[in-house]
């Protein structure tokens, strides 16, 4: 039964990836709305989504290159993304609380996507373990990290940003598995 396993492992991925863009999306709305009208239109004036550190990471520029994408390649990108997330995630602005609860489900969803790569792949570590990613680390603790409200809101909207690039990708791989599901994005 591999092919029910994999459904079931898409479901407890898609729910942890959900639940991780609900919680990017809460707190970037707090810091939003704990913000002077003046302070957010500057913020949004200066800011590009554009210039997040993992933009680096190839990924499908949009909805038809997405649908086009094999269920691997949407498995690496998202591996990749998340990754990059696990240590900044422990300097997210928004109290210990929420970071608290955002590492070890970035953890526990980075190897939940390495199995998935893996029965994908057949065999192996080759594709996860051919391209290792770079320590992000210090470019988000540099934007977070200093307190500052600039980089506390450049480093939610990034999380916020990518969580919801891996919530597409790996909806859009599920369904491929499950073609019963609604695919549509």
């Amino acid at each position: 039964h591999p092919l029910i396993d994999s459904q079931r492992l898409f479901s407890i991925a898609v729910n942890r990836i959900q639940h991780l863009h609900m919680l990017a999306e809460r707190i970037f709305s707090e810091l939003e709305s704990s913000l002077q009208i003046e302070e957010q239109r500057q913020l949004n004036k200066i800011f590009l989504p554009d210039f997040c550190n993992s933009d680096s990471i190839i990924s499908p520029i949009d909805k038809h290159e997405t649908q086009r994408s094999s269920v691997l390649r949407l498995l690496t990108v998202s591996y990749r993304l998340i990754e990059s997330w696990e240590f900044p995630s422990q300097s997210l602005p928004g109290g210990s609380v929420l970071r608290n609860q955002i590492s070890p489900k970035l953890s526990e969803l980075k190897n939940g996507i390495h199995i998935l790569i893996r029965t994908s792949q057949g065999a192996g570590d080759a594709l996860v373990e051919a391209d290792p990613m770079s320590p992000y680390g210090g470019y988000y603790q540099a934007l977070g990290g200093d307190g500052s409200l600039r980089g506390s809101y450049e480093m939610l909207a990034c999380f916020k940003k990518d969580m919801h690039k891996v919530e597409t990708y790996l909806t859009v791989a599920k369904c491929r598995l499950s073609p019963e599901d609604n695919c549509t994005l």
